[in-house]
């Protein structure tokens, strides 16, 4: 019993080792943090915490789900029990619950779209740095900014196509 303990309380990995979850979830932070940061900077509702916890919520949801698949969720006929894009699912239906409190109507505008959209794409980020994608978060954090920055800077003053955003 006590190794059991032992065991359980170290979080031994099967899948992905300790190092790797590590990285994971650092750069789910940092390229979630790029992205919150930019939002915090327009004084937008949801920024730099919001933006890191919700990618650090999926990233951690990838990794939790390869250990489970690998341990738990598959049949001793090597048939497995649970599908792991139900992970994936929970991820973007958490997220659209977060996405819809952002987003609000006000004297017949709507409000927040883009960083809704945005909260909606770091999770995605997070998913993809989870499954050890981590030049792909990256690659899609840059086409964030690229959006958020060189776009915005683009339309023309009193033209925004996002109220408030």
């Amino acid at each position: 019993m006590r190794d059991v303990i032992a065991q359980e309380l170290t979080g031994t990995f099967q899948t992905v080792p300790f190092g790797v979850a590590l990285v994971r979830i650092l750069a789910s932070l940092i390229l979630a943090g790029v992205i919150g940061a930019e939002r915090e900077w327009r004084q937008r509702p949801a920024g730099l915490r919001t933006h890191m916890l919700v990618s650090l919520a999926a990233c951690l949801y990838v990794i939790v789900g390869r250990e489970m698949v690998n341990i738990d969720f598959v049949g001793t006929d090597g048939e497995m029990r649970a599908d792991p894009l139900h992970l994936i699912e929970a991820v973007t239906a958490g997220v659209a619950f977060l996405v819809a409190g952002i987003i609000f109507t006000s004297g017949g505008k709507v409000q927040n779209v883009t960083t809704g959209a945005s909260l909606w794409l770091t999770g995605a980020i997070g998913l993809a740095v989870g499954a050890g994608q981590i030049p792909l978060a990256a690659l899609a954090t840059g086409m964030v900014l690229l959006v958020l920055l060189l776009v915005s800077a683009m339309e023309k003053p009193g033209d925004k196509g996002d109220p408030g955003d």
